[in-house]
């Protein structure tokens, strides 16, 4: 059975529960058993029946988190490449995604394997073709090498998994400043 469209409210609603959760996430750094539901549907200003009603489940708001910033950082490629010099847009970006990596790795723990396989299935190919799109903007521009790829860079993000939350803020800082560094061409 297909589902029904929900009404403007019901998207309303839907939407605040999202951002709600994901500002209690990030002021918690991303720890998902922090995420108190009765707090989040104070904060989106709708009942605690209104926010079970979208999510039935810690797991299914924090998935839908998941989506929402992973949407949102795909998406952010093109505006920046449109205000900025390539390399200040990649740059920029880069933050987001360490911002976007916060935010993920505590949901990560939190979601079930089977629902990851579900999220994850055709997400990242779209965060693969937003940077190589920043990437190679760059490279047309000479302001990045031209023999690095989107798969370079995310693999040397896979650090970021790695930071102690406790050295976060400059650990990322400094991870993007190098990463920027190295593709700036010889």
């Amino acid at each position: 059975m297909a589902e029904r469209e929900l009404r403007s409210d019901a998207v309303a609603n839907r939407d605040r529960i999202v951002e709600a959760a994901r500002a209690e996430l990030s002021r918690s750094n991303g720890a998902p058993e922090e995420l108190k539901l009765h707090r989040v549907a104070k904060a989106a200003g709708v009942g605690q029946g209104t926010l079970y009603r979208h999510f039935p489940t810690r797991e299914d708001l924090l998935a839908e988190v998941y989506r929402h910033e992973l949407t949102q950082l795909v998406d952010a490629a093109a505006p920046l490449l449109a205000e900025h010099s390539p390399l200040n847009a990649l740059t920029l970006w880069l933050e987001r995604l360490v911002e976007y990596a916060r935010v993920k790795r505590g949901v990560m723990a939190a979601i079930e394997a089977a629902a990851w396989r579900e999220l994850h299935s055709g997400r990242h190919q779209r965060l693969d073709e937003a940077l190589q799109s920043l990437l190679d903007r760059g490279a047309r521009a000479g302001e990045l090498r031209d023999d690095v790829d989107s798969a370079d860079v995310l693999l040397l993000l896979g650090g970021l998994a790695r930071i102690p939350e406790a050295e976060w803020i400059p650990r990322a800082q400094r991870l993007i400043t190098v990463i920027t560094e190295g593709l700036r061409p010889a």
